[in-house]
């Protein structure tokens, strides 16, 4: 089976985290982690963040959480913007 890296965005509720969104970053390990230590937040999360942005790599078919990085509502669209233009450049004009 092949590795794959994603993001997933979570959101508390009362019930604790829940998804509501993801954005597939492919196989390419230094890809998906150059990526992520660009995005803005806090990379220890406390127990009142609301929104978390998790850095997850699917091995063997099993989800393994990497990273977590806690961000505002602001730094979730900041870092929307910043995988978007990731992913823009590595797939039409296949750099990092």
């Amino acid at each position: 089976m092949r590795t794959m890296f994603y993001v997933i965005l979570r959101l508390r509720t009362i019930d604790g985290f829940e998804s509501y969104g993801s954005f597939n970053l492919g196989d390419d390990r230094e890809f998906a982690y150059s990526t992520f230590s660009q995005l803005k937040g806090r990379e220890l999360p406390q127990e009142t963040d609301m929104l978390h942005m998790d850095l997850m790599e699917t091995k063997e078919g099993l989800p393994v959480n990497l990273k977590i990085v806690s961000c505002t509502a602001e730094e979730i669209a900041a870092n929307v913007k910043c995988i978007t233009r990731e992913m823009f450049k590595l797939l039409n004009m296949g750099s990092k």
